[in-house]
């Protein structure tokens, strides 16, 4: 049997602890910050990237350069026999199509998972292919079932400001003064390749209303209802600890059976929408 290992990205939210305890291998994400280059969870913690947040620091993404990505893959090959990869959904980067082309030089021993998730979900689809290595499933019978499986999950995120979106030019300055004037808190929605806007609360307690109905109308209308329990639900947010530690407790009047995971957004979302931003995610669970 062929020995798998499972990469992914620092934008799944598994930190290098983490990864070393789960046995999964972590590409950390470069941001640019005010002309220098950070590296997510090595030279980059999350407080100091909130700091430089607050500050108004010229924050910008990028991809891991080709040299890292295939540094790692070769450390990994030589006591591995196949990788599968799983960046961020290539709707949100292009980091996914640039390891798509460099897995063409290695002989199908690494397979690069498109299955369109990013945060919470990603980090599913990584704990998702651990399993299938368990079950002796190969990379490549891996790489499929992960991508039939790719849009059976949802993002919702309910925003505390706009400034964020109005700086990286997702909505126009005067829709954000609107919105602030009117204190609007916008719910966005992640689910295949792109952030949406998916609705808009005029308070805190209405905006997690929204979220909640939009879970469990997917649950019951596209993963088989509550009573399957065939889902796994997650809390994320933006340096919003409390509030997503109030959020679950909500969600476990709804829900009492699910176990519920709190984790931090990615900071490749958290940069484009800001601090205090609230996020319910669902998966469905593989078969």
């Amino acid at each position: 049997m062929s020995k798998i290992a499972i990469v992914t990205d620092s934008n799944s939210g598994i930190t290098q602890s983490e990864a070393k305890e789960l046995g999964i291998f972590v590409l950390p994400m470069p941001f640019v910050m005010d002309g220098d280059t950070f590296y997510e969870d090595i030279t980059l913690d999350q407080p100091t990237f909130y700091e430089k947040l607050k500050k108004g620091c010229d924050i910008s993404t990028s991809q891991p350069s080709p040299e890292a990505v295939m540094e790692l893959w070769d450390s990994i090959l030589k006591d591995y026999d196949e990788i599968v990869h799983i960046p961020m959904s290539s709707g949100l980067s292009g980091s996914c199509q640039t390891a798509m082309m460099l897995a063409e030089d290695y002989d199908g021993k690494v397979q690069v998972v498109n299955n369109q998730r990013i945060s919470v979900t990603q980090r599913q689809s990584a704990m998702d292919a651990k399993g299938l290595v368990a079950s002796g499933k190969n990379a490549a019978e891996i790489k499929e079932i992960l991508t039939e499986d790719k849009f059976n999950s949802s993002i919702y995120i309910m925003l505390d400001t706009l400034l964020y979106l109005k700086k990286g030019g997702r909505i126009t300055p005067a829709a954000a003064a609107l919105g602030t004037m009117l204190r609007l808190k916008p719910v966005l929605q992640i689910q295949g390749e792109k952030l949406d806007a998916f609705a808009k609360a005029r308070t805190t307690s209405q905006g997690k209303n929204l979220m909640i109905n939009a879970i469990r109308n997917d649950i019951a209308n596209r993963f088989g209802g509550e009573e399957a329990g065939n889902f796994t639900l997650f809390i994320a947010h933006s340096e919003n600890l409390e509030a997503a530690k109030a959020l679950r407790q909500e969600l476990l009047e709804i829900f009492p059976k699910q176990e519920i995971l709190i984790n931090p957004l990615s900071l490749s979302v958290a940069c484009h929408i800001g601090p205090g931003a609230l996020a319910i995610a669902v998966t469905q669970n593989l078969k």
